[in-house]
């Protein structure tokens, strides 16, 4: 039942998303949102001080991935799970596949790395932001 890859819709240049604007962007009610959170680790929005959720570019991203595999590949939430966990553990740098004695964590430096990039990404953002108000 696997079909052709349909293009993500655009994801806007923002830091941060609320749960409304996902929904809209994904193009799934609210409630499947915060269910496929609780179906899916790698979905983790962040909490403001409002306890609103916010959602990162990733997570937006990784939702469309979500729907993508539920609504048009015919996958079950635990083959997707599953499909995710697989391309995540493939796609890290510094990831170990589970060898004997292994954890099959990513190692320290590749995760500091990956904090550093996003931190320099919403630097960026930041500056870009301020030069537009000026």
């Amino acid at each position: 039942m696997k079909g052709p890859t349909p293009e993500f819709p655009q994801i806007p240049d923002k830091v941060y998303f609320r749960i409304g604007e996902v929904s809209h962007l994904v193009g799934v009610d609210t409630h499947v949102l915060r269910y496929w959170e609780s179906e899916f680790s790698l979905i983790k929005p962040f909490r403001g001080p409002s306890k609103q959720r916010l959602y990162r570019r990733q997570d937006v991203h990784n939702l469309l991935r979500i729907k993508q595999l539920l609504h048009d590949e015919g996958y079950t939430i635990s083959g997707a799970r599953k499909h995710l966990k697989h391309l995540e553990i493939d796609q890290q740098p510094g990831m170990v596949r589970n060898e004997p004695g292994s954890s099959g964590s990513v190692t320290t430096s590749s995760f500091l790395i990956g904090i550093k990039q996003e931190l320099r990404e919403i630097l960026t953002q930041l500056s870009n932001a301020k030069k537009s108000d000026s």
